[in-house]
């Protein structure tokens, strides 16, 4: 039992070694637009726009491969894009966004909320082509409930993963690591609010996600940047 343990310990170690060796793939998640939705305040799906990405840029920071584009660095190279809020943003704009924040390939999309029914597209943008490579959602209709936005989020992961070239992970995901609904909407309200520079609301929503789901490592995170 021991040894199958180490040899598992040591095989986990060898393949985060090779991954690292193989060098990383940088990847910039920008905003998500809403594209209509119905069903719940719309402070929320503004969130949303936000929170969208960094939930997602959680799941693809999980492979060793992969790194995450600074947000600073993202937020700045949209802000001189000059946009309106939710504005659409096509492949070129996403491209120049990519290049900017030192990126190989640029995630954006929409998604639509109506009244629980819940629909993610995300664009895969190749930087140094400018070219849309894949356009993945959660299409299946088991994921398609608010309730399950974690696990759209995994999924969506898993297929830029394998749109980008990256192994995508194996197996059922592991229902630990699945946040709550409630929790993902306090987390995504507390990022709208640090981005609005309302420090006490953005404290007040990241302690309410971490009060409904207190291993919320992203969501602690939060509350140490506005300490």
């Amino acid at each position: 039992m021991i040894r199958a343990v180490l040899w598992s310990v040591l095989g986990s170690s060898l393949m985060v070694s090779v991954a690292r060796a193989q060098g990383s793939v940088t990847i910039a998640v920008l905003p998500f637009e809403d594209r209509g939705s119905y069903g719940q305040d719309k402070e929320v799906f503004r969130a949303l726009e936000v929170g969208i990405p960094a939930m997602l840029g959680t799941e693809l920071g999980k492979n060793p491969r992969v790194r995450i584009a600074e947000r600073g660095r993202v937020e700045a190279a949209l802000k001189a894009e000059n946009l309106a809020p939710n504005a659409h943003v096509d492949a070129a704009t996403a491209a120049r966004v990519g290049t900017e924040a030192g990126a190989r390939y640029a995630v954006t999309g929409n998604f639509a909320d109506f009244y629980g029914k819940f629909r993610v597209d995300a664009r895969v943008v190749d930087v140094g082509s400018g070219q849309i490579i894949k356009v993945v959602s959660n299409s299946a209709p088991e994921l398609q409930d608010r309730a399950q936005v974690s696990r759209i989020m995994q999924d969506l992961a898993a297929k830029i993963l394998t749109a980008a070239g990256l192994p995508a992970p194996g197996g059922s995901p592991d229902v630990r690591s699945q946040v709550p609904a409630d929790a993902a909407t306090q987390y995504s309200l507390g990022l709208l609010y640090e981005k609005e520079g309302e420090r006490a609301k953005a404290a007040e929503h990241y302690q309410r996600a971490l009060t409904a789901y207190p291993a919320y490592a992203e969501a602690r995170e939060g509350m140490q940047r506005l300490r």
